[in-house]
């Protein structure tokens, strides 16, 4: 039985995966940071337990499990966890943006070298990374996402072609909008972070982002339910020479495809307007 570990299982993208995984006979190793998500999991038929990507502890436990249970081979590993800051990059702390990092790169860093001499003394292996449409062009009031995404690309881009002697596949799957909570999730670390009513963009963000945070309930333009993410994953995980990089939605095709062709202040221009 192919085995992976799953992060950010709790909802959204990681949620719907590893039931899809499940069910296609994958041995699914569900993780989440709340250990009572991980209790749902379990009654849901999933095998889960704790991850949280900022404690380099619980990481290395949460191998340790795996590999138990898995008699100590693994055959996928999908990078998944991630939250969201908004707010302009003029009122981010820094301290801020540190935390962001922790859980959308560092931590998935720390894990993915975790399970990298797996893969290799087995000879083969497969780290699925999702990425974002917003690790192809910056959007306004997305700053501390925009910059973990755009340095998991270039990490991920290296380890590709430092690995590809190795057996293991590095893959980056680059989402647009997905049906998930991420924005009812990056309330709490707006709220902690961003002091907007003192930022000289007060007027903006009452005219903008808190309208988006805290009153949209209608599907973004173009948004996908998460098993148009779980599709392109299988392939990625199944297809005998996975793509390296797998672009879903129509807003990453054209961003990807605008940012080949355009001039910087001219694409700049039409990323004002989103």
């Amino acid at each position: 039985m192919r085995s992976v570990l799953i992060t950010g299982c709790s909802s959204g993208i990681g949620h719907h995966a590893a039931h899809a995984l499940a069910r296609r006979g994958w041995q699914v190793l569900a993780t989440c940071r709340d250990p009572e998500d991980c209790d749902r999991l379990r009654a849901e038929g999933l095998d889960s337990f704790p991850l949280d990507l900022t404690d380099r502890t619980s990481i290395h436990a949460a191998v340790a499990q795996t590999l138990d249970r898995t008699g100590g081979r693994l055959d996928a590993l999908f990078n998944n966890g991630a939250f969201a800051l908004p707010g302009a990059v003029e009122d981010l702390p820094t301290d801020g943006l540190r935390a962001l990092f922790e859980t959308n790169l560092f931590g998935w860093h720390e894990l993915t070298r975790a399970v990298i001499p797996v893969m290799r003394a087995q000879g083969h292996g497969r780290i699925v990374q999702n990425s974002s449409v917003l690790g192809l062009a910056a959007l306004k009031w997305r700053g501390a996402y925009v910059a973990s995404k755009f340095a998991l690309e270039g990490l991920s881009d290296v380890m590709r072609l430092e690995l590809a002697d190795c057996g293991i596949h590095v893959v980056l799957i680059e989402p647009g909008p997905v049906t998930s909570r991420i924005r009812q999730n990056s309330i709490p670390h707006f709220e902690r972070w961003i002091d907007w009513q003192a930022s000289p963009r007060a007027a903006q963000y009452r005219d903008s982002l808190l309208t988006r945070l805290y009153d949209k309930t209608e599907p973004d333009f173009f948004e996908l339910p998460p098993d148009a993410v779980t599709r392109r994953l299988i392939h990625a995980l199944e297809a005998r020479r996975p793509r390296a990089r797998y672009p879903v939605t129509t807003p990453t095709y054209l961003l990807g495809a605008l940012r080949r062709v355009l001039p910087t202040r001219l694409l700049d221009m039409i990323l004002q307007r989103l």
